[in-house]
């Protein structure tokens, strides 16, 4: 993928630079790049938002920021030269003529500029025109769109054909940050580096594949932006159905873009449809009530600030999805994501299939079959659960579950795991497109996910209560138990 080295120099230019995410994300994850040597000298930091900020003032905020968000001790030297990078300008994104003012701030810089849209999706339109407008476009620049595109594939198709106009496809890099985790990048590695595994991933070695990304925390006080959007949409239509592609795709012949994109689209066309026929058996939703958390009592979702007693909107998905093709015909993969569970836990759980026989009986009447564990948060690592002899002289062998542990907080206590922005952000830089989600993808998990919901509109079924602190609705646990199977908790 990226070679590590930054080639040229480019403008950086962030839309919404005062935003939550630009704060908390990639503010820090650059200046990172920057404590790595990573960014070219010549290279700087455009922060456009609407709040009319002195450059002082936005460097103040800046360095408040980071010194907020960054884990590490904050290095002066680094420091100096990061913020001798940045500069300021106050845009009306809505104002195309705004744009002129931008046009000057990025005048006598470099020819290539990254623009990244913080903002809402519903302007990301507004943006390309007043760029256009001010002649801030050519074939070198690039765009990066965070999620979600759009609410529907029909509003996908609508903001992609918007930024289309004025980018071509190899100019725009649409995000997902879970693409850029080590563990998840780990997947490739694990599948196509190791025999072990490349050998016996398909239906013939495993049994089935539980995915869960469970959130401790509730909406956050964006209750206007999760109402309209709900837990399917938020989280399933893109990072779950991303790990899923890259856990089930074929091996692609290299890892260019072109190659790994081609082999994560094919998954997401051969999921069956989840529709009005089957959404019962196939997904489940909830929404979270009072509960407690930590021992701490936490309002439920319609109790929370702002929210609309009425609301419908899911904050729990359980779903089992199944793959239509040759290698994984049969073998159900089970997604599971909520809010206001009992711990912030996302990980990969593959289930192989049991021994066809046991040798073992007067040890261990019932072998359990081996478990590999992928952690993507928050210690991440990797785990195989296996059976072992335990040591001693005694006539009758006896064996028990063992694991076999790799974190890498333990195993690579030297370096520092590297945030997903800090990588993806690279990448752009680099101009790589490997760990970014193609047009294809993101209007073919759309068709995938708008027939779900479609599905519940249909069926007019209220969401299942569940208690915030716990792991979902009962119905949840029926979804797998249906099969014998069970959640990993």
């Amino acid at each position: 993928m990226s070679n590590l080295d930054c080639q040229s120099a480019s403008e950086i230019v962030i839309f919404g630079a005062m935003g939550d995410l630009s704060c908390r994300k990639l503010l820090p994850a650059l200046y990172q790049l920057e404590v790595c040597g990573l960014i070219n000298k010549d290279s700087r930091i455009v922060g456009a938002a609407r709040q009319d900020h002195t450059l002082e003032e936005f460097k103040s905020v800046v360095v408040e920021n980071l010194n907020k968000y960054v884990k590490e001790t904050i290095d002066e030297a680094v420091l100096t030269r990061f913020i001798n990078r940045l500069v300021y300008q106050a845009l009306e994104f809505k104002d195309s003529s705004s744009f002129n003012k931008l046009n000057d701030a990025l005048a006598g810089g470099n020819d290539t500029r990254v623009y990244y849209f913080s903002t809402p999706p519903a302007i990301y339109g507004d943006i390309c025109k007043g760029l256009h407008h001010a002649n801030l476009i050519t074939d070198a620049d690039r765009v990066v769109m965070e999620k979600p595109i759009g609410h529907s594939l029909e509003s996908s198709i609508e903001i992609n054909n918007q930024v289309s106009e004025y980018f071509k496809e190899n100019q725009t890099y649409r995000i997902d940050h879970y693409l850029g985790k080590e563990t998840v990048l780990n997947l490739l590695v694990l599948r196509f580096a190791n025999s072990l595994f490349t050998n016996n991933w398909d239906r013939n070695s495993i049994d089935h594949v539980q995915i869960t990304v469970a959130e401790s925390v509730g909406i956050e006080g964006r209750w206007g932006f999760y109402d309209e959007a709900g837990q399917l949409r938020d989280m399933v239509q893109n990072h779950l159905l991303q790990i899923l592609s890259l856990l089930a795709m074929e091996p692609p012949a290299d890892l260019s873009a072109e190659s790994v994109r081609a082999e994560k689209l094919k998954v997401v066309k051969a999921l069956k449809a989840i529709n009005r026929e089957n959404i019962k058996d196939k997904a489940i939703r909830g929404q979270y009530s009072d509960g407690f958390l930590n021992g701490v009592s936490v309002p439920g979702y319609l109790n929370e600030e702002g929210a609309n007693a009425n609301s419908n909107t899911e904050t729990f998905v359980a779903i089992k999805a199944e793959i239509d093709n040759w290698r994984w015909k049969g073998v159900p993969f089970y997604l599971r994501t909520g809010k206001r569970m009992p711990k912030k836990h996302s990980e990969i759980v593959v289930h192989f299939k049991q021994q066809p026989h046991n040798i073992f009986k007067d040890s261990y009447s019932d072998l359990p079959a081996n478990k590999l564990t992928i952690r993507l948060q928050p210690d991440e690592g990797v785990e195989l659960q296996m059976m072992n002899k335990i040591p001693g002289i005694a006539s009758q062998m006896r064996i028990q579950e063992n694991k076999l542990d790799l974190s890498f907080s333990d195993t690579y206590n030297d370096e520092r795991v590297v945030d997903a922005y800090e990588r993806l952000m690279l990448e752009v830089l680099n101009g790589n497109q490997s760990l970014f989600v193609s047009r294809d993808e993101v209007e073919a998990a759309w068709i995938w996910a708008d027939s779900i919901i479609e599905a519940w509109k249909t069926t007019n079924e209220a969401p299942k209560p569940y208690a915030a602190g716990s792991w979902g609705p009962v119905s949840s646990i029926s979804l797998i138990a249906r099969d014998d199977r069970q959640w990993v908790e």
